[in-house]
């Protein structure tokens, strides 16, 4: 959740979650998934800062309530640095992550060959 401000002056909290976009045209425009729009006095920048600040509070905040730091699961190799940028400790996976993406087409791959051998 970010605090804004609307161009009346009149502060609101909103779930940063919602937004898909922001503009400046010249006011700040921020669009929520749902299409709606509201104007507000903070800048591109600024509503950019907050969001990300607010989200690196959730990982810092669940990285202290788990005793054995977070694991972050992405199939690839994990860099040090964003997390580091975050305050966070991070620590490998104890093995290496399957193939998401051969998995899912040896998968698809065998229901369609049962699909084909099923009787219409």
């Amino acid at each position: 959740m970010i605090a804004l401000t609307r161009l009346n002056g009149s502060r609101f909290v909103l779930n940063s979650d919602l937004i898909q976009t922001i503009e400046s045209s010249p006011d700040t425009t921020v669009t929520l998934m749902s299409g709606d729009k509201m104007l507000v006095r903070e800048g591109v920048d600024e509503v950019k800062e907050l969001t990300l600040a607010f989200r690196a509070r959730l990982i810092a905040d669940a990285a202290r309530q788990s005793p054995e730091g977070l694991v972050i699961a992405t199939g690839q190799l994990w860099h040090e640095s964003p997390a580091a940028s975050l305050g966070i400790a991070a620590r490998r996976a104890p093995h290496s992550l399957p193939d998401i993406d051969s998995d899912f087409e040896s998968d698809r791959d065998s229901d369609l060959d049962s699909d084909l051998d099923r009787p219409l």
